[in-house]
């Protein structure tokens, strides 16, 4: 029960996510072209329409179906890694990162297949930083706070629930390893129902 409450409220918060993009689109498409955009904070971040036909912020153009099939995955992804996480606290702030990723590909993912370009409409000015959207804001930041997890707040043996067949488990189950470890006990105590020599003293 608890994994499935956990299942749904990361695909409500996907969808949540995804509509938030998918409306700052559609309003951007519908009220800045043919504008010279809008100052939010003037000379340092403004609203200015562009159709994005590459990657996140303008890369490698006119190459749809790559990125359909690269946002495909993407969102694969981060949904299995999802899905296999375990319950326990310690594992909250992945799943966070895997709904940022699964959103920001489905949200370009769906721009691509509808539009056959990304709509942008984030334009810091103040670096003239490539024109983004909530999307490419989504991949970013929860890429680059899953790397951080990785080396800040996870070790190695919390990634095992994603490769089973290679855990090694305890001695006491029936593992080659638990096995091999109670072989080596036996041989230090002695097989069960034979005596060493020198328990009997007394025969010859």
């Amino acid at each position: 029960m608890k994994k499935r409450k956990v299942l749904w409220s990361g695909l409500l918060f996907t969808l949540l996510l995804l509509a938030l993009d998918q409306i700052t689109k559609y309003l951007a498409q519908r009220y800045l072209p043919g504008s010279r955009g809008a100052d939010v904070i003037p000379g340092v971040f403004q609203l200015f329409y562009l159709e994005n036909r590459g990657a996140a912020f303008g890369m490698m153009a006119d190459r749809q179906w790559f990125f359909i099939i690269v946002a495909f995955i993407m969102m694969l992804a981060a949904g299995y890694v999802y899905f296999k996480l375990p319950l326990e606290k310690h594992y909250h702030f992945l799943r966070a990162v895997c709904v940022l990723i699964a959103a920001g590909a489905v949200g370009n993912m769906l721009d691509r297949i509808l539009h056959s370009y990304v709509i942008d409409f984030l334009y810091v000015s103040l670096i003239d930083f490539p024109v983004f959207n909530l999307a490419d804001c989504y991949v970013c930041v929860g890429a680059a706070l899953g790397i951080l997890a990785v080396f800040t707040l996870y070790r190695e043996d919390d990634f095992q629930f994603l490769f089973p067949a290679k855990r090694q488990t305890h001695p006491s189950d029936g593992s080659i390893l638990g096995d091999a470890n109670r072989r080596i006990r036996m041989t230090q105590k002695g097989e069960p129902g034979k005596k060493k020599r020198e328990d009997y003293p007394n025969e010859q």
